[in-house]
């Protein structure tokens, strides 16, 4: 029970710092709709269609949904750094609640919020002529839930072993933007170069955005957003179960990292 209550206290901890953040909120939703609708209408008429009507705006909207949710959850880990330099974090490993539960509270307080942006993210969708029904949505929710628990423990896994806020923030740049740029949010992965395929397949953002994708636009996995990962074409399925994959392991070693804790 108190390692329910400790998950549920750090959780919550976490929500509630970013809702009272009003900075924080505002930046949090200025920077993807800056990519969307300035960045994407701006190159909209130098692109072609991808295929039934859709253009390079409507291409880019589940890729941002993604991004959002990448950055935002990733993002996360800096909070356990911070708590370290304060000492706060200290005195959370030293109350009666395992580590395990620590590093469980985190990972859920990042995802949640990283769910929370991606949602509003998704209130845009008929400014680019996308139609999104109920059972739609009721789909993409725990795709970017999925997606925001893999990134969210990957970063608190690398902040367990960071000192300062600084140097998790340009850890956090060199690996956000080239896993972001790399993912498939601004650009189709087929017919790119060799080396940037296999970097865009060993990459576990590529699923969580392919995943979005297909359901926001309701391509099927034959699509040229869909992935083809050693010649099989990975189906919704296949990259839901490859993300939880790595969610898993991510979680896992966060929660040996945080227990190892001094």
């Amino acid at each position: 029970m108190n390692n329910l209550r400790g998950v549920y206290t750090i959780w919550y901890r976490d929500i509630l710092r970013f809702w009272r953040d009003r900075i924080r909120l505002i930046g949090a939703f200025f920077f993807p709709l800056l990519f969307l609708f300035v960045f994407g209408s701006g190159l909209s008429s130098r692109m072609a269609l991808f295929g039934s009507g859709i253009n390079f705006v409507q291409f880019m909207f589940p890729g941002i949904i993604g991004m959002t949710v990448l950055m935002s959850s990733f993002m996360a880990g800096v909070s356990v750094v911070w708590d370290r330099e304060f000492g706060f974090l200290k005195e959370v490993l030293v109350a009666p609640i395992s580590r395990a539960s620590v590093a469980g509270g985190k990972t859920l307080g990042a995802a949640t919020v990283a769910l929370i942006q991606g949602t509003v993210i998704l209130l845009f969708a008929p400014l680019v002529g996308i139609s999104l029904s109920p059972q739609m949505v009721l789909v993409l929710l725990p795709l970017m839930f999925l997606l925001a628990a893999a990134m969210g423990s990957f970063g608190i896994l690398l902040a367990t072993r960071i000192r300062t806020v600084e140097a998790f923030q340009a850890v956090m740049q060199m690996l956000t933007f080239p896993m972001v740029f790399l993912s498939g949010v601004f650009f189709s992965l087929q017919d790119v170069p060799t080396w940037m395929s296999v970097l865009a397949k060993i990459n576990p953002a590529t699923y969580g955005i392919a995943t979005i994708r297909q359901v926001v636009l309701e391509a099927p996995p034959d699509s040229p957003f869909g992935i083809n990962l050693l010649g099989h074409t990975m189906s919704l399925w296949n990259n839901v179960a490859l993300l939880a994959v790595f969610g898993t392991a991510m979680t896992l070693l966060a929660m040996r990292s945080l227990g190892s804790q001094e």
